[in-house]
């Protein structure tokens, strides 16, 4: 049974609310705007992610990926307080993330795919110790790889939620590096939120899919 063209359109706002605001903090983020503020749109942002999935979805799978948004908005206000406090919830949000996608593994899945998820457990904490040489953000890039390689073992739509999982570690390898002094100040700057942000989007959106899917079913 399709969902009503009405109904699909009624959450819409959702979704543009976060792309505005995702926008605006981008845009506005080297202004004079108060830091409240921005913390406020950048949290935001995400925030209203979550409060997407609930709307569109519900059950198990639906609270468990809108409490990854709401951990990874909080994510985003705590990093601006301090680096460690960010890098923490995030760890905890993809910590959240793993129970999800291994509880919605993919049936059947080929050696390239197998392939593909090592390549991520050993290559993602491998590049942030060679950007950062930091412990710790070897520890945080682990996780960070584990979620990324469950994402594309899992059922959801590797062209959203595989993607996105890569675009997540993109823009924390860009943070890596940054930190790391291996990349401009500015140029990392202007491309990891943007990075970040899709990749929240095209997971949450991805997951909400099929989820809706199930249910249409």
């Amino acid at each position: 049974m399709e969902m009503p063209r009405g109904a699909l359109i009624d959450h819409r706002p959702w979704l543009a609310a976060g792309i505005a605001m995702a926008l605006a903090f981008w845009v506005l983020s080297d202004s004079a705007l108060g830091g409240v503020y921005l913390m406020a749109l950048k949290g935001g942002s995400v925030a209203v992610l979550a409060a997407y999935a609930l709307a569109r979805s519900s059950g198990r799978n639906a609270r468990l990926i809108a409490l990854v948004m709401a951990i990874g908005a909080a994510g985003d206000v705590g990093i601006e307080l301090r680096t460690e406090l960010g890098g923490g919830l995030f760890l905890i949000s993809h910590l959240v993330a793993i129970a999800l996608y291994l509880s919605n593994r993919r049936a059947q899945t080929s050696g390239s795919q197998k392939g593909a998820a090592v390549a991520l457990l050993v290559g993602v904490p491998l590049l942030a110790w060679l950007l950062s040489r930091d412990p710790l953000a070897v520890t945080y890039a682990a996780a960070l790889a584990a979620m990324a390689a469950t994402a594309w073992l899992s059922r959801f739509s590797r062209y959203h939620v595989g993607i996105g999982a890569l675009l997540f570690v993109a823009s924390d390898l860009l943070i890596f590096a940054r930190l790391g002094n291996a990349l401009e100040y500015r140029i990392a700057e202007w491309l990891i939120w943007p990075l970040y942000y899709a990749g929240q989007f095209l997971i949450v959106t991805g997951v909400v899919r099929t989820l809706r899917t199930d249910h249409q079913a």
